[in-house]
């Protein structure tokens, strides 16, 4: 695919554009994935955002086992463990680490960071309901937030400037939200692990190059016609899908499953709601990232998470349902016993839940699993 030919490129020199960046005073703000920092706040303050969605190796999961219990969540500890290894090429680069807090996993790994590095940390809360005493909260939050910006860059975020942000951003998103949208088609464009590619690239990448390379992207897979993929068409969900976690896509592709549809709320950039660009712009923001956005498995009640699973389901024609969770997330543990039961009872879809800890010894039974999952469905 010519576009992520494109991405790997521009990737390979990035680091070296962000050192030259920072060289030259511009601020890098760093923020782990979860969808609920405003990107927009950090271009508009003329600063560059760094989602820090790196995992899948175990290594640094186990270094973190200096600082903090085993029983954090995989990835938290992975950052754990980038983040005090003094040498990841990411972290090392923070004038910054915005970190919304919504959970005690992502806790940890703030206060460990904090503590034990030199990481400049800022933390702010989420709520986990979606009520307006909760709203108003997180809007107080990222106002806060957009302070701290001001000062870190020395410049003042505007209306206008967040405004033609929001323009950038929501471009982005619409260009994500179409591609998905392809794979509705018998005869997929693009596979999972090339549109996960894409998501994660963006993560990273100059936020304009990614928009250019996300048209050309799109207007070449609504040329082609491919063949129809053989295998059931899959939905893959759960806790986070990191940058470099590619196995379990791997897996499932080796054992003759299509993934059609990921959700994840943790390491894909949210896409499918746009922020307006009328109105109060902080306000805007607060409404589309924590009030409209389809809420993680933590937030409670969890019928809307639910029920957008089973309408993904449902819109993208899949057979089944993978659930990958990384370890002592118990939070998505608890949620997919009630998932399973109303994909069965509403849907007549069988479901397969997975666990990982990165480390390599989870291969094995995975693949066992994946594929008695996927001869049970095609029979």
């Amino acid at each position: 695919m010519e576009a992520l030919e494109r991405l790997s490129s521009h990737l390979e020199t990035r680091l070296v554009d962000l050192k030259d960046a920072r060289a030259q005073g511009v601020k890098i703000v760093g923020y782990p994935p979860g969808g609920f920092l405003p990107e927009e706040l950090v271009l508009a303050a003329g600063a560059i955002p760094l989602c820090l969605a790196r995992g899948g190796d175990h290594a640094p999961v186990e270094l973190a086992g200096r600082y903090i219990c085993r029983w954090i969540d995989t990835f938290w500890r992975a950052q754990i463990g980038y983040g005090t290894s003094d040498d990841d090429p990411l972290y090392s680069l923070l004038d910054l680490l915005a970190v919304p807090i919504t959970d005690n996993h992502v806790r940890a790994m703030s206060d460990v960071l904090s503590y034990h590095t030199d990481i400049n940390v800022y933390p702010f809360g989420v709520p986990h309901m979606k009520e307006e005493s909760a709203f108003d909260y997180y809007l107080d939050g990222i106002h806060s937030l957009r302070t701290w910006l001001e000062e870190l860059t020395g410049s003042e975020i505007t209306d206008s400037a967040l405004r033609q942000a929001i323009s950038q951003c929501n471009r982005e998103r619409e260009l994500f939200s179409r591609i998905s949208l392809l794979r509705q088609r018998k005869a997929l464009p693009i596979n999972s692990r090339d549109y996960v590619a894409l998501h994660h690239g963006s993560l990273i990448a100059d936020k304009e190059f990614m928009i250019s390379l996300l048209e050309s992207a799109l207007a070449d897979l609504e040329r082609q016609s491919p063949e129809p993929a053989n295998g059931p068409r899959l939905l893959l969900t759960g806790s986070t899908m990191a940058a470099g976690d590619y196995t379990i896509l791997d897996l499932i592709e080796e054992a003759g499953g299509v993934v059609v549809i990921e959700e994840f709320a943790e390491g894909l950039r949210p896409y499918w709601a746009t922020v307006p660009e009328e109105g109060d712009p902080v306000r805007a923001l607060a409404e589309a990232y924590f009030s409209r956005r389809v809420p993680p498995a933590w937030f409670r009640p969890a019928t809307e998470m639910r029920r957008s699973l089973l309408k993904l389901a449902r819109d993208f024609s899949v057979s089944g349902v993978v659930w990958y969770a990384l370890m002592y997330r118990e939070s998505y543990e608890v949620e997919s016993h009630i998932v399973r039961e109303m994909l069965r009872q509403e849907a007549g879809l069988p479901m397969l839940s997975l666990h990982s800890d990165y480390a390599p010894a989870d291969t094995g039974q995975m693949r066992t699993r994946l594929e008695s999952f996927i001869q049970s469905i095609t029979g």
